[in-house]
């Protein structure tokens, strides 16, 4: 893989995604350059759910072992209308070594990634922001924000919905917002909290996901039309209090939260010449079943065998099989987590109706498998 270019492969933003796919680069003897516009990597939480299917794709990287030493495995995920399970996923008899959602960080599967990527030679550039990128017949050429430019023979956008890369390499991405916010909160729980779960409590009063974390930390995300900033104790308890009921839970104390819009959207196309995106610059949407990081990790690897082979010598049209297989699998996903979003934001008076709808689905074990394959992503093998 000699070649002019130094680096071959320029990778921007250092996120999961980001990091996978330079780790993937580097491994295969790609020269690779990553930047990022942050002093140091991501310090919460944000994705806390490391499906089977990529830690399956992170294997080769010597990744899945070390993020499954740190994280928490939950075999179960459940819907329940308070304390009445209404279905049951139990993903232990899957056909994988990680038959279960691992619960983890976001910060720590990053700094694993980050740390196996200086293993093998890598480095992150930061804080670099790049201002301007452009592409010839031969290569990309990156402008960054102190005046340096990098050439290079491809880049990729895994910068986020706000891509720099998609928005120069000209790409739509058609899409729009949910009504609702949603607040995030870690917290330490004290009573009747899942230790090897994740529960999904549908009541009248709203959506709620509780979810155990490392170090006796629990994940709460509901959306709420008053979201603070930085949600309390006291408005996290209000939230269990009001939609969780039966399964009594008492936050001691709150670690970290947020507030945030969900967005909906695919990228018109994953590749525009020598310009390629992954992760939240391809594609974005609701948090509902725990996808986005690990559709992000997922088209890092896919991008990382599709960019080593073509700079190999394969044709370039490896790259357009790379946006072929990858798009239809983020509109998948976007369809599943937006009527997974909207039953659970559905109006007050529907909800009952859509619980009780729900709970019957639930008894067919062909429905119970469908739903496991699809949320650990063994179907997208």
């Amino acid at each position: 893989m000699n070649d002019n270019y130094h680096p071959q492969v320029l990778v921007i933003g250092a996120g999961p995604t980001g990091l996978a796919l330079a780790a993937s680069l580097v491994a295969r003897g790609v020269a690779t350059t990553i930047v990022d516009q942050q002093a140091a990597g991501a310090n919460t939480s944000r994705a806390a759910v490391v499906n089977a299917r990529t830690l399956e794709v992170l294997e080769h990287l010597d990744v899945a072992r070390r993020l499954v030493k740190e994280g928490v495995a939950a075999p179960l995920f459940t819907i329940r209308d308070r304390g009445r399970t209404l279905i049951p996923i139990d993903f232990s008899g899957l056909p994988t070594d990680y038959p279960y959602s691992l619960m983890v960080p976001q910060s720590t599967t990053e700094r694993l990634l980050l740390e196996r990527l200086e293993e093998l030679g890598g480095a992150v550039l930061r804080p670099r922001t790049v201002t301007a990128i452009a592409q010839d017949a031969d290569g990309v050429t990156a402008t960054l924000d102190d005046g340096a430019v990098i050439r290079a023979r491809y880049a990729v956008g895994a910068d986020g919905i706000h891509s720099i890369v998609r928005e120069q390499a000209g790409i739509g991405f058609e899409g729009s917002a949910y009504d609702q916010s949603f607040m995030l909160a870690d917290v330490r729980l004290t009573g009747d909290a899942p230790h090897d779960e994740v529960i999904l409590f549908w009541a009248t009063a709203g959506l709620t996901v509780v979810a155990p974390l490392p170090d006796d930390v629990y994940r709460i995300v509901a959306p709420v039309a008053d979201a603070t900033e930085e949600p309390t104790a006291e408005f996290v308890q209000q939230i269990l209090d009001t939609r969780v009921g039966t399964d009594r839970m008492t936050v001691a104390d709150v670690i970290w939260g947020s507030r945030f819009r969900v967005h909906h959207r695919v990228a018109d196309t994953y590749r525009a010449g020598r310009l390629l995106l992954a992760g939240d610059a391809a594609h974005v949407h609701s948090p509902a079943g725990g996808q986005g990081m690990n559709l992000g990790i997922q088209d890092a690897v896919a991008l990382g065998d599709a960019l080593a082979a073509v700079l190999d010598g394969a044709p370039e049209n490896v790259l357009d099989d790379y946006s072929a297989v990858r798009r239809p699998i983020a509109k998948d996903v976007v369809r599943m987590t937006d009527r997974l979003t909207r039953l659970a934001t559905l109006p007050r008076a529907a909800r009952p109706i859509r619980n009780a709808v729900i709970g019957l689905l639930g008894r067919v074990p062909a429905i119970r498998l469908t739903l496991a394959r699809k949320l650990s992503g063994l179907v997208y093998r």
